[in-house]
């Protein structure tokens, strides 16, 4: 048994053993059907802390011929399927961890004669009578094996992606890239490999030169196919934990909830792993996933001088959807031409979700767009921005307070600086402009957009999640009168939609006169 051939369960054991183990196991099922099969190359792409290496060192634990494994997996989902015991422990693993190499080598030197060196060693100890040489290369001493044996290999890197990342020159890249190539990409190993599971947060790059990995299969955070439900927790993973550990589903969803994600006309909420974990564990909701990275991963792409892309910015901050074009992202760290080649990065990074039936892009929850309002907040392109932002919490005190001169002015100043001219009189740019004013009000609110309501869809509906606050129905008008508002607001009874609220509703009513650029609102308190 070693480290990086045939090595021990431990890692899943500890797992397993942890306080909160959410079992993923059904990944095996879906690897299972792929083994020896041409889709035996997968590549899986997520951004950091949300399980790419657990599900490395499980699938390393199942498939190794040394690892004893079964009093493990026994109490696992996989154990109920029909192939588990014709794969459990049935094949030679070989695990590496790119980045730890990567680390290792100060991260100043080609790093394939690091592992080819700890993994030869190794592989002559497991297979002494092979003619394994001390000079021989990795996909030679996996050849040696194969031809004297036939026995074949899972081969598991984790971080693959870690030199694309990191942009490091060429004279550690490229030898790199030779030995990927070298090995999946050589048809007389080819037989040697039974699965071949790469994870990282990029997918495989998608240039002249690195093209030549096509071969794997890609799940990725904009197509994430058969392993949809196994990129986070799922919501029913989720709600479980929460009633678990005496926390409040609701509130985990809007923190950490999001990802939303359709395979085979199922959709699945995803959350992140890392947070709701941490939640439950410390008994706070908090901004736990940011913290384990820099906003600088964010701030560095949106400040680039694409054509929209402020624009786009503080409309996804503000709740709303915009269109991406992710197939511009050709998943390498210089070819950045455009904001849809941003968006897409953000994605694969996390910060940003994708909706693969409408193709537009989002922020996912109230810990992320923490992350965003953290990332904008130096950029003087932002100033006025972060000014909105800043200012919300006093424009939500003077609507409880029926301030309507206040709000209306407030409004006014939201929808100059918030979309360009080209768009300014379009009403949805109108609604994005209120949730980007009253951006403080998240802490508070559920805020709805269009939502059905009565004999209508009411604009912007405020749901109130903490005690004492009044719930909100804004209703938006152009060229018309605040009173014509609050008129449609009780003549459509879109009061309706708080049926199961008691307390006080505010029905604010907004007009936006587009010869003046000016807005006027008025206020009413009704008590339901």
């Amino acid at each position: 048994m070693g480290i990086y051939v045939n090595p021990s369960e431990a890692l899943l054991r500890m797992a397993v053993n942890s306080r909160i183990y959410v079992d993923k196991s059904m990944t095996l099922n879906e690897l299972n059907q792929v083994l020896n099969t041409e889709d035996r190359f997968v590549c899986v792409a997520r951004p950091r802390r949300f399980g790419k290496s657990m599900a490395g060192n499980m699938i390393a634990a199942y498939y190794g011929k040394k690892a004893n494994s079964r009093p493990i997996f026994e109490k696992l989902k996989i154990a109920k399927t029909t192939d588990f015991d014709t794969y459990l422990n049935a094949f030679n693993v070989i695990k590496l961890d790119v980045n730890g190499f990567y680390s290792n080598s100060n991260h100043s030197e080609d790093i394939v004669p690091l592992f080819t060196e700890r993994v030869r060693e190794e592989l002559m100890e497991e297979f002494p009578n092979c003619g394994i040489k001390d000079s021989d290369t990795l996909d030679r001493c996996i050849e040696r094996v194969l031809g004297k044996t036939g026995e074949q290999f899972v081969v598991i890197l984790d971080e693959y992606d870690v030199l694309v990342r990191e942009q490091v020159k060429s004279s550690i890249f490229d030898p790199y890239l030779a030995f990927l190539n070298g090995m999946f990409k050589n048809a007389d190993l080819a037989p040697a490999f039974a699965l071949v599971y790469l994870t990282g947060v990029l997918p495989i790059v998608r240039d002249k030169i690195q093209s030549k990995l096509n071969l794997f299969r890609e799940f990725t955070m904009t197509k994430s196919k058969q392993l949809t439900e196994f990129v986070g927790f799922t919501e029913d993973e989720t709600h479980h934990l929460c009633d678990q550990y005496g926390m409040d589903f609701e509130e985990c969803k809007r923190w950490y909830n999001g990802y939303r994600m359709t395979y085979h006309n199922q959709s699945f909420d995803i959350y992140n792993p890392q947070s709701v974990v941490q939640a439950m564990v410390n008994k706070e909701f908090d901004d736990y996933w940011p913290k384990t990275g820099s906003y600088d991963s964010i701030r560095i792409y949106i400040s680039m001088n694409f054509e929209g892309i402020k624009d786009d910015v503080r409309t996804m901050i503000a709740g709303g959807c915009v269109d991406v074009n992710v197939d511009k992202f050709l998943n390498t760290m210089t070819d950045f031409y455009s904001k849809d080649a941003v968006f897409a990065y953000l994605i694969h990074l996390g910060y940003l979700a994708y909706d693969s039936t409408t193709k537009q892009c989002y922020i996912p929850n109230n810990e992320i767009r923490s992350e965003w309002i953290n990332a904008i907040e130096d950029d003087p392109s932002y100033a006025k921005a972060i000014e909105i932002v800043n200012n919300s919490k006093i424009l939500l005190d003077k609507t409880v307070e029926g301030d309507a001169q206040a709000v209306a002015e407030a409004l006014t100043a939201a929808h100059e600086q918030f979309m360009s001219r080209q768009r300014y009189n379009h009403e949805a740019c109108l609604q994005c402009a209120i949730r980007f004013a009253y951006f403080y009000a998240t802490s508070r609110y559920t805020i709805i957009s269009e939502l059905p309501a009565g004999k209508g869809y009411a604009d912007v509906v405020f749901i109130p999640y903490v005690p004492n606050v009044p719930a909100m129905i804004v209703e938006l008008k152009r060229n018309q009168s605040t009173g014509a508002a609050l008129a449609k607001i009780e003549n459509k009874q879109y009061f309706n939609v708080m049926d199961k609220y008691h307390g006080d509703l505010l029905l604010v009513a907004v007009n936006y006169d587009e010869n003046t650029n000016e807005h006027t609102c008025g206020i009413k308190r009704f008590v339901k």
